[in-house]
């Protein structure tokens, strides 16, 4: 770990402070709105009820928050980040080849999320306004909201998120004051943290609906994955001083609703006078809940900004990792990390709408919420447990501690599964598409990989320095640039060799061949230099962390200018006019756009995964873009992937008789 990451972890400022409060948050922050609305449901409020939900919600974020992952699960950073991805880089030394599966299934649970997070924070903070009037139509509201949102990603969200920290700070202030407000006037609602009211809740029917009411409770801790997704943003030290505020700050607005509804006890929500029975604005006095509905509704626009920016940077690093197709990414401000992908923010913005008007309502929302990240979190543990694993901890620590939360989140999820017909079903096809892709792009790249023929290089080095000098072929470029998969300096693809000598021989005065090296960790910009032959064939390997833009036009053009310095080649034309001058030679890069060859003997997996993944690769960015390329410079060049070709047909020859004359 570098200086400055040490420094990012073991540090913690007030700056610091706010801007976790800002960012990390926004999603666990605003579950106050619907947490005990989905809990109370339309039961009758008893004792038994609030006081286990409420012990419930305070042992959920305990154990699965606070201990899971403010305590154990940040200290798994990789170079300072976090993220399920980060984390699969980190266990993916272990050399565990399955270890893929729950790293997939996991990031796209965690873009589900990022759809149906928006949708049901801002409608619970919106719905606020039918105390005022029940027929307000809060639907078109909730959707130019998610729209303003979403339009605004691509200038970056440098210039409003100066102003999320300030706006969180006094969201969770206000949540901490209300509740307190209320406890005061019922201060016997605190016998709640006893974990006894909590386990006669969930044993109290023997039909087991009360273990159901986990599903509902399981709301109050659904941003915890988010919290480790953005560590790298703030420190670990700042995100761990900083949820003591926070989670004293929930608790106390959720043990107000708890004393509210005791003193309602043996009534519904509906029958509590409001046309909008949500325990959040009941416990507000009449005269606030307007300034209550504008500051939920701005601290729902910010815990939906803050999935949406999380979904961009999840994207990019399936990206950089193979495991997503290659997709536009833009970097609206030089802030570092920041990035705008423009078709992934408009397929999250459908995404919403979709959720919006097939659900309508915050409360029909919250059964399709649980399922899919109860799911990721228990992705979450498996890797975790094999991060364990590699860092030798002792098993008298590990084996109880992933046996803790094997039941909990087991627990979580037959509670949640149960809400599979009523909405829970909708996430999981989100997600279900989204690892459909994953394993389609990760497979095609594994296959594709598995019959590419790779040469050595210095089988070719003699033929290449001929044909440099061979001048009865019109010169190509004086500086032709190949990008190479190749993995070691003395090997190149075949088809490299192919497209030089055979296809169309190119006669070039340089030839150079650029690798891409994507690194386990998240940010690092190295290069190396090779020199295969005197002056005339080089090789590049640039070594870039997985958050990395793949800006090869710029990287070469400054590893270009460093070598000109250092007198190791001549840049300057070859033509004897423009060389005289000092006028820079040309560059072309040539680029290889596989298609499956009809030759192709495919077994059924190779034909669905490869079909798939030319059909998707058309909706794709180009090669040329992925890697930033100046597409004046770039020449592509089809060439065919043949998987198992036959190499005898087995055709049979026919004599013809000699014809006499």
């Amino acid at each position: 770990m570098s200086i400055s990451h040490k420094d990012l972890h073991s540090k913690y400022t007030l700056g610091g402070l706010l801007i976790s409060l800002g960012i990390i948050y926004g999603d666990i922050g605003t579950s106050p709105l619907y947490v005990m609305k989905a809990i109370i449901g339309d039961k009758i409020i008893t004792t038994d009820l609030v006081l286990g939900g409420l012990s419930c919600i305070f042992w959920t974020l305990t154990l699965q928050t606070t201990l899971k992952y403010v305590i154990i699960t940040l200290n798994a950073d990789n170079h300072g980040e976090g993220g399920i991805f980060s984390l699969y880089s980190l266990v993916k030394k272990t050399k565990i080849k399955w270890l893929i599966v729950p790293a997939i299934i996991g990031g796209s649970l965690l873009l589900a999320e990022g759809i149906i997070t928006p949708p049901i924070s801002v409608s619970a903070a919106v719905e606020g306004l039918l105390i005022f009037n029940p027929d307000i139509p809060t639907i078109p509201i909730v959707i130019i909201i998610i729209f303003l949102l979403f339009v605004i990603q691509q200038f970056g969200a440098k210039i409003v998120s100066r102003f999320f920290s300030p706006i969180m700070l006094v969201w969770f202030s206000m949540l901490g004051v209300l509740g307190v407000l209320q406890i005061y006037k019922n201060i016997f609602i605190l016998k709640a943290i006893n974990p006894y009211y909590a386990y006669n809740l969930l044993t109290s029917d023997a039909s087991g609906h009360g273990f159901l009411i986990l599903g509902a409770v399981f709301l109050c801790t659904t941003g915890a994955e988010s919290l480790y997704s953005d560590m790298g943003h703030c420190g670990r030290r700042n995100i761990r001083i900083s949820w003591i505020f926070v989670k004293s700050m929930l608790l106390l607005n959720y043990f107000g609703q708890g004393a509210f509804l005791l003193l309602n006890e043996g009534s519904t929500l509906t029958h509590l006078g409001s046309s909008n029975p949500n325990p959040f604005y009941l416990i507000m006095a009449s005269w606030f809940q307007p300034i209550g509905i504008v500051v939920a509704t701005l601290a729902a626009i910010i815990a939906s900004q803050a999935l949406i920016s999380g979904s961009f940077t999840l994207i990019n690093e399936a990206m950089r990792l193979n495991f997503w197709p290659k997709f536009k990414v833009i970097y609206p401000t030089d802030v570092k990390g920041q990035l705008y992908i423009p078709s992934i923010n408009w397929l999250l913005f459908f995404g919403c709408i979709g959720i919006i008007l097939h659900f309508k309502e915050s409360k029909n929302m919250e059964h399709a919420y649980g399922l899919s990240i109860i799911l990721g979190m228990m992705m979450t543990t498996t890797l975790l447990n094999f991060y364990f694993i590699m860092k030798r901890v002792k098993l008298y620590y590990m084996v109880p501690l992933i046996a803790l939360y094997f039941i909990i989140e087991s627990s979580f999820l037959a509670a949640n599964i149960t809400k599979f017909y009523d909405g829970g079903y909708v996430t999981l096809l989100v997600a279900f598409c989204m690892i459909s892709v994953m394993t389609i792009w990760y497979f095609a790249k594994k296959i594709s990989k598995s019959y590419t023929k790779i040469v050595n290089l210095k089988d070719y080095i003699k033929v290449l320095l001929e044909l440099s000098d061979d001048l009865a072929i019109p010169k190509y470029a004086t500086h032709l640039i190949y990008m190479t998969n190749a993995g070691k300096a003395d090997e190149i693809e075949e088809k490299v060799m192919y497209s030089i000598l055979r296809k169309r021989p190119k006669r070039a005065d340089i030839y150079w061949f650029i690798h891409v090296n994507i690194l386990n960790e998240p940010y690092k910009t190295e290069y190396r230099v090779t020199e295969i032959a005197e002056k005339t064939i080089f090789r590049i390997d640039f070594n870039l962390g997985f958050r990395e833009p793949t800006k090869i036009n710029l990287m070469f053009k400054e590893v270009i200018t460093n070598m000109v310095k250092n007198g190791e080649v001549d840049v300057t034309s070859r033509y004897e006019s423009l060389n005289k001058n000092n006028i820079i030679g040309d560059f072309k890069f040539v680029l290889s756009e596989k298609y499956l060859s009809n030759d192709s003997d495919l077994t059924f997996f190779e034909k669905v995964i490869m079909n798939s993944y030319f059909f998707i690769k058309k909706l794709t960015l180009s090669e040329e873009s992925a890697f930033n390329l100046d597409i004046g410079s770039v020449r592509v060049e089809k060439f065919p992937m043949v998987l198992h070709a036959p190499e005898n047909i087995g055709l049979t020859r026919i004599y013809s008789k000699k014809q006499e004359i």
